[in-house]
């Protein structure tokens, strides 16, 4: 059994890798929120929003270290709603844009994507020796690779735009990573109720 030292050797470590993961999330937010809105791109605005729910993740995961096992479910099941809650409000602005109209610019799409997804890439790495962790380390794992999958989508949306020139492919990207991040967050909630039920079995 670890001893104190251990525990608080692994808790700063799980913390430091917290904050990097929230200055690469935070950082990208405010790219991908400014590239979305002067280029009309719904993928890359739901991306920016998915950016934002993903730093305050991080931000209750990092107060959820070194905590006990209870207060680190009852934070994992508040990320998994504030996921479900923000995904909602990713699928609200694409049907905004859907009835407002818009022209997506696509090579901005393809190259902010791109960094979006190296961005995102490095946080999997980061994370990756966390992800057998403590459930608020896993739902940090979780988000972080349905990151991953929104990146790509952005980026195939946007060589979609430029081949057919229609803003089709954006909408549809754009709500595809409301349903990702509803899904990450419905899991996490699954996750957090079975590790509730066996604290209170214990």
């Amino acid at each position: 059994m670890p001893d104190c030292c251990e525990l608080d050797e692994a808790a700063e470590l799980e913390r430091r890798t917290l904050w990097s993961l929230l200055a690469i999330n935070g950082l990208m937010f405010v790219a991908e929120a400014v590239a979305g809105w002067w280029g009309e791109s719904t993928g890359l605005m739901a991306d920016s929003l998915d950016m934002l729910a993903d730093a305050s993740i991080y931000g209750i995961a990092v107060y959820a270290v070194g905590q006990s096992r209870r207060l680190q479910t009852s934070a994992a099941a508040l990320s998994g709603v504030f996921q479900i809650v923000l995904g909602i409000g990713v699928l609200l602005e694409v049907a905004r844009r859907y009835f407002q109209s818009s022209d997506p610019v696509s090579m901005l799409m393809i190259v902010v994507g791109a960094i979006a997804l190296v961005a995102n890439l490095a946080c999997l790495i980061l994370i990756a020796k966390h992800r057998k962790g403590g459930i608020h380390m896993r739902a940090s794992w979780i988000f972080s690779t349905n990151d991953v999958i929104a990146n790509l989508g952005v980026i195939v949306a946007g060589g979609l735009v430029m081949y057919f020139g229609s803003r089709i492919p954006d909408l549809v990207v754009g709500a595809l990573i409301s349903a990702v991040v509803v899904r990450g967050g419905v899991q996490i909630l699954r996750e957090a109720k079975v590790s509730r039920q066996t604290l209170d079995a214990n």
